[in-house]
């Protein structure tokens, strides 16, 4: 099909939904689908090759950044997008944006919609429920069953079950083959020897810094790896440190989505701190419908994993794959990682049936169900 891909996520740029949306756009062109993907104008567009090794991309598709004014919420530029993708002639919109989701089906396409959080403000709900009461053939995707009574809470509303889909994030395996092993892939990256403890991911409010923090003072012989971090909080994380006198802990700024597999290879352990709160990167609290891009990663790195102990982690996550600790409990923590450190045997099992898992949960097989009987 011809495929008109509406995202306001800025691209490129650092934040989880550009990734998201990359990756769900390389998995729509390797189902041999012919995309247009149409993005906010930002402070700059970029080559084929820089998103590719930016976002990890594997599968080249056309993306063009067109006019938005931020004070008028992205409006023009949803207008801007439902105008390009008539002169696309798309078969089909697929769009994280309710306002071009509802826009679609009014002007008559079959529309995929993906929700990753909950509708805020007071034209959120609006503009979900203008996407549920219009005609025609459409499907929303929502990463968590968390996120679907969340959204049905806040609309008022039932989604019908033929046209609700929970659609996970995913890992592309294909990067994760063939990986070395912990201490081989620290020899790769020039890292500390000895036991590692992992985490990849943004430094927002909410992921576990604090704890992160505090476990580096408690555990001194252990290394700590950081992988990620704006390069302003990668100086904040660094001073505080530097002031205790922590020197296990590499903090290594952000890592182009091509290279993380590699860093992430380079822990025995691989760490999600969450809080209970947990903040996007629109400031929205998303603790209970996290869907956590991390977590497929991890699972395919074939690493042991320790997660804080929410709700929606174990839609996917449970005992047999992951150490679950209380959000914010450092002792509890504490004991987890000297447990699983010494403890090579489990580190083997959770990390191998999270990897046997992780084979249902590819991006490529997630967008091949999204677009079930649409073709």
């Amino acid at each position: 099909m011809k495929i008109a891909v509406i995202t306001n996520s800025l691209i490129p740029s650092l934040t989880a939904n550009s990734i998201q949306a990359m990756k769900v756009c390389d998995a729509l062109t390797e189902l041999g689908h012919d995309l247009r993907v149409f993005v906010p104008a930002g402070e700059k567009s970029a080559t084929w090759g820089e998103l590719a090794t930016h976002y990890g991309l594997t599968h080249e598709f056309s993306i063009e950044w067109l006019p938005s004014f931020r004070p008028l919420k992205r409006l023009d530029f949803i207008w801007y997008a439902q105008s390009a993708a008539q002169k696309f002639k798309a078969d089909l919109i697929y769009t994280w944006l309710p306002q071009s989701a509802a826009l679609g089906l009014w002007s008559g396409y079959p529309v995929v919609l993906e929700m990753h959080a909950d509708v805020t403000g007071r034209f959120g709900p609006w503009w979900l429920r203008q996407f549920w009461m219009s005609r025609g053939r459409k499907r929303m995707l929502v990463t968590t069953r968390a996120l679907a009574k969340a959204l049905e809470r806040s609309t008022r509303l039932r989604f019908p079950d033929e046209a609700l889909q929970v659609a996970p994030n995913g890992a592309n395996l294909d990067r994760y083959a063939n990986l070395p092993n912990p201490a081989e892939a620290r020899r790769q990256l020039n890292l500390k020897d000895g036991l590692t403890v992992g985490f990849t991911g943004h430094f927002y409010a909410g992921r576990g810094m604090d704890l992160l923090f505090e476990l580096a003072r408690a555990l001194p012989d252990v290394n700590f790896l950081w992988a990620g971090g704006t390069p302003d909080a990668v100086v904040e994380w660094r001073a505080k440190l530097n002031a205790v006198r922590a020197s296990n802990v590499t903090l290594t700024g952000f890592i182009e989505n091509s290279r993380l597999p590699l860093y992430q290879a380079a822990a025995d352990i691989l760490l999600m701190p969450y809080g209970r709160a947990i903040s996007a990167s629109s400031g929205q609290n998303i603790a209970e419908v996290i869907n956590p891009m991390k977590m497929f990663d991890y699972m395919a790195a074939g690493r042991a994993i320790i997660s804080a102990d929410l709700p929606v982690i174990r839609e996917v996550l449970d005992e047999s794959r992951a150490i679950f600790c209380e959000p914010g409990n450092v002792e509890a923590w504490i004991v987890a990682i000297k447990k699983l450190l010494n403890d090579e045997n489990q580190r083997a099992v959770l990390s191998m049936n999270a990897r046997k898992t992780i084979e249902k949960y590819t991006w490529l097989a997630r967008e091949q169900h999204a677009l079930e009987n649409f073709s």
